[in-house]
């Protein structure tokens, strides 16, 4: 497939989903419907995995990143994941979220126009933009059940690690509140600057937990991504095992590559995904792995079973 970048490919994902079903003309009150019967739909396909099936067991909830399989028009990925015995899809705009709740998916991570990856938390001139986009949005994600809804650091643009701390600090005092009143969180991505994205200032993990940290909200957690933080200072599990009370959602991805998590790769995922079924996490872990293979939905089965421990 041709290489996109992942905003193209969200931006992408989006215009298929809400085309094909109209997904954006669903009121809340069909949202809500919506989502009931996902999570109905959920328990009951969680009954069927405990028994047997694959997919995603009572150990661990997988999920998988949307823009990565963006060839593949919305609807129809939908019912592949549905189909593979996945209980939610990730990183989804508000507009096409129905589109996943009808097949019975849950919205593990939602993306709300709460600033880019470039222009994140650390530039005080992204501040009413992104918490704007919290206050309309987090009642829409409380509404459907989505868990999670994402924002990121910002590009560093010569600034200091001090400075960016501060600021993304400032930004989250003012968002963790309508967070906090409605069991929705706020994930924040730490990204590689080294391969993916230049200049991305939250690139090591000791950057996103001072700011954790300082905000020190049940409502404010990391997106620790195993790809990018392997990319950039690897030692993957002592890091889970050391802070996974601040994360609150994980992404896989192979490295070198970002390719299949399979045997090309350096990390062996089941110990990692051992790690973090033993710290009692109880959230989603979404596949973010870009198919090299000429079909992707065996290479997301493949994932899914390796990691289905």
């Amino acid at each position: 497939m041709n290489r996109m970048s992942r905003r193209e490919a969200l931006k992408t994902a989006g215009v298929l989903g809400a085309g094909t079903l109209g997904a954006g003309l669903l009121g809340p009150s069909a949202v809500r419907e919506a989502a009931a019967g996902a999570l109905n739909r959920d328990a009951a396909a969680g009954l069927t995995r405990e028994a047997g099936g694959r997919g995603s067991s009572a150990r661990i909830r997988q999920s998988v990143a949307r823009w990565c399989f963006a060839q593949i028009p919305l609807p129809q990925f939908c019912r592949s994941v549905a189909e593979i015995g996945l209980p939610a899809i990730d990183l989804l705009e508000v507009d096409v979220w129905p589109v996943a709740l009808d097949q019975g998916l849950t919205v593990s991570c939602g993306m709300v126009g709460a600033g880019t990856i470039e222009d994140g938390l650390n530039d005080p001139a992204n501040h009413d933009t992104i918490v704007r986009a919290f206050e309309e949005n987090i009642p829409k994600a409380a509404d459907a059940a989505v868990p999670n809804v994402l924002c990121f650091f910002g590009n560093r643009r010569g600034m200091e690690d001090a400075e960016g701390v501060a600021n993304s600090v400032a930004c989250l005092e003012r968002c963790k509140g309508v967070a906090e009143g409605t069991g929705v969180t706020i994930l924040v991505e730490a990204l590689n600057s080294k391969v993916s994205h230049p200049d991305y200032i939250g690139d090591h993990m000791a950057y996103a937990l001072e700011i954790m940290e300082a905000v020190d909200s049940p409502r404010v957690k990391i997106l620790y991504d195993i790809y990018h933080m392997q990319v950039m200072e690897g030692d993957i599990i002592r890091t889970i095992r050391d802070h996974h009370e601040r994360i609150a959602h994980y992404h896989t991805g192979g490295v070198p590559g970002r390719a299949e998590i399979d045997e090309t790769q350096e990390l062996y995922y089941p110990a990692v995904v051992e790690a973090i079924i033993e710290t009692g996490f109880e959230g989603h872990m979404a596949h973010e792995f870009i198919p090299r293979k000429p079909d992707p939905i065996r290479s997301l089965r493949e994932a899914v079973e390796l990691c289905d421990l």
